[in-house]
């Protein structure tokens, strides 16, 4: 019965998954060694090519099988540090560290765009038990199996928060009217969206912000990426916008200097303001 309970117990964590794709891994570890047998078989023997053609076809599979070796262990390192079981736990660090500044008034309701698996909505809505958080999403692009609604409405669930719901919709264009939201954030997301100028896209984010309302945005906020944010955020201001400040997050407050280099999450910033 004890060992009944236990399974039961285990069924309703939540999964959060991983910002690393799993099948990225085994694909690449896949890959790798299918690509060291081929090096084998055109290195080791002169069955297929003999001569210089076969010493050139072992030299490029020989590099092959370097490249996705370290990929996979990189890639495989990378999932360690931001598994929410594992030791390091990035990811819940950064979700956690982030949700502290969603500060949502009673009655009131808080957006976050990019839900994925719903984490940092869920966290929010924890935090804020007397408002209710809507996480939107689009579920598809490289997360497509990975992340989705159904999931999110599971981790919701396991957690035990009622005060959430989930909704599909796209950053580019958000399904919401004007001045909805008491409150908008968001957790690397618009630095995924290929095409579209980032600052049009965190102003579609606050065009659902109330007056007066909070918003809270992590990404990597890099100058390539987003283009001067300083001017930005004076524009900001101009229009009314108070308290707008950018927080590095690498400077230890979720990570250092080093660890974010290594991550690929140099770069990485707080925006928060207030409307």
């Amino acid at each position: 019965m004890k060992h009944s309970n236990f399974i039961d117990n285990k069924k309703t964590e939540p999964d959060y998954r991983n910002w690393v794709p799993a099948s990225l891994i085994r694909n690449l570890i896949g890959g790798t060694i299918i690509t060291f047998i081929l090096f084998i078989i055109f290195a080791g023997t002169d069955l297929v090519f003999s001569g210089r053609l076969r010493i050139i076809c072992g030299i490029i599979l020989g590099i092959g099988v370097l490249i996705l070796l370290f990929f996979s262990i990189m890639l495989s390192f990378m999932y360690r540090t931001f598994d929410y079981k594992g030791k390091r736990k990035l990811a819940k660090v950064i979700i956690d560290g982030t949700a502290d500044y969603v500060k949502i008034p009673d009655g009131g309701v808080g957006l976050d765009v990019g839900c994925g698996s719903g984490a940092l909505t869920i966290d929010c809505a924890k935090r804020n038990p007397k408002a209710t958080m809507v996480g939107c999403d689009i579920w598809s692009g490289s997360y497509k199996g990975e992340f989705s609604k159904k999931i999110c409405q599971e981790n919701a669930k396991a957690e035990g928060v009622s005060n959430v719901r989930f909704e599909e919709g796209n950053a580019v264009k958000l399904p919401f009217e004007d001045e909805s939201f008491d409150v908008v954030t968001s957790n690397y997301v618009y630095h995924n969206i290929m095409g579209h100028n980032k600052q049009k896209l965190l102003l579609e984010t606050l065009r659902v912000l109330k007056k007066g309302g909070v918003f809270v945005i992590h990404d990597l906020m890099s100058k390539s990426r987003y283009g001067d944010m300083n001017k930005f955020i004076e524009k900001l201001k101009q229009n009314g916008y108070e308290d707008v400040q950018l927080i590095d997050t690498t400077n230890g407050l979720f990570m250092g200097h080093k660890e974010s280099l290594f991550l690929g999450l140099s770069g990485s910033v707080l925006l928060i303001g207030r409307k």
